[in-house]
C-alpha cells in the first residue's frame, strides 16, 4: 500500500509477513530518529516515519546547508544565516550563544504540521522551489 505522500507508511514496512521474512526490532539507545530492525539474514535495517509517526517535540535534529544556513527542522521554513555571524568578525562565543537561543526558541514542527494537512502532497511546487533553491530537500541533507 502507497501513503497518501507517494511513501509506504511506516506500519505497512514493518509488517513481518511482507516480503522477507521475520524482522525483529533492534534494541538500542540515543536518539536516533530511526526505528532500527534486522532481518533473519542479519541484515540491518531503518525506519524514519516522520510523515505517519512525527517525533518533533522529541528531535534534537539541526541541518547546515552548503551556504551557512541553519535549519532547525527539515521541513523549516527559515534559518539562522551563520555566514554572516563567521564574515563580521563575531567572537565564537557570540556565534555560540545565537545557536543556543535558536535552538532554545525553536517552534518549528514541520511534520507535524504536515501530518494533519488534508491534502498533503508534494511539501513544495516546483515554482517555489525555483524561487528558493533552500527548499530543495537535497541543499539541506533531506
Amino acid at each position: 500500500m502507497v501513503g497518501r505522500s507517494g511513501g509506504e507508511p511506516a506500519g505497512d514496512a514493518r509488517d513481518p509477513g511482507r516480503r522477507y521474512g521475520p524482522v525483529e526490532p533492534v534494541v538500542q539507545s540515543g536518539s536516533a530518529p530511526a526505528e532500527r530492525f534486522s532481518l533473519s539474514d542479519g541484515t540491518v535495517f531503518g525506519i524514519i516515519a516522520s510523515t505517519t509517526a512525527p517525533f518533533c517535540r522529541t528531535c534534537d535534529r539541526s541541518r547546515l546547508t552548503a551556504d551557512g544556513t541553519w535549519l532547525l527542522c527539515l521541513y523549516g521554513e527559515n534559518g539562522l544565516d551563520l555566514r554572516e555571524a563567521l564574515r563580521d568578525g563575531s567572537t565564537d562565543e557570540a556565534i555560540a550563544a545565537r545557536i543556543a537561543a535558536s535552538w532554545g526558541a525553536r517552534t518549528d514542527r514541520g511534520a507535524e504540521e504536515r501530518a494533519h494537512a488534508p491534502d498533503r502532497g508534494a511539501l513544495y511546487q516546483l515554482e517555489s522551489l525555483r524561487a528558493d533553491p533552500h527548499r530543495e530537500m537535497h541543499t539541506r541533507g533531506g
